[in-house]
């Protein structure tokens, strides 16, 4: 049986769909647009225990998540990337994507890599907003460059901007 919940985070409403054996789908959208995809699913459950520790990994409470994954749909160089990433790079640190290619053994795989960051099911959770470009860039993130440099700014990887310090003054 299928389970969802939500979570409000600083890259906005996040979405979670969990199986009976793992968290399956992390989106960022509310439920109004992930559940058409998961007509079964019911509030509650395993989606609920990880949408918790969202929200403490939000604000900065939690730094690694206590939760399983539902890899079943996943398969191939796709599967072994996103176990490699989500194994080897933890909170607070990065990897380029051709660290990352050369993590999971095969070095000459980076535009690879990129593509499965692009396909990740569960975001956050394997933390595809760590994979930086070669040269010291963001790279890419499917909801945005803001989200995934609010992200690594969550984590300490970059500095807030004099903007988001304004904002924390002003509240």
């Amino acid at each position: 049986m299928e389970t969802w919940s939500t979570v409000r985070g600083p890259v906005g409403e996040i979405t979670v769909v969990a199986s009976g054996t793992g968290v399956r789908h992390v989106a960022f959208a509310g439920p109004e647009e992930v559940l058409s995809e998961h007509p079964a699913a019911e509030p509650g459950g395993l989606a609920a225990e990880a949408a918790q520790q969202l929200g403490e990994y939000f604000s900065g409470r939690r730094k690694e998540f206590q939760l399983p994954i539902d890899w079943s749909g996943l398969d191939g160089l796709r599967a072994h990337v996103l176990r490699t990433l989500h194994e080897l790079v933890p909170f607070g640190e990065t990897v380029s994507y051709k660290g990352l290619a050369e993590l999971s053994g095969r070095p000459e795989a980076s535009r690879a890599v990129g593509t499965i960051m692009g396909s990740n099911p569960v975001p956050l959770i394997v933390p595809c907003h760590r994979v930086l470009a070669s040269g010291g860039g963001l790279g890419g993130f499917g909801p945005g460059l803001e989200a995934k440099r609010k992200l690594l700014v969550l984590e300490g990887i970059l500095e807030p901007s004099l903007l988001e310090l304004d904002l924390v003054r002003d509240e």
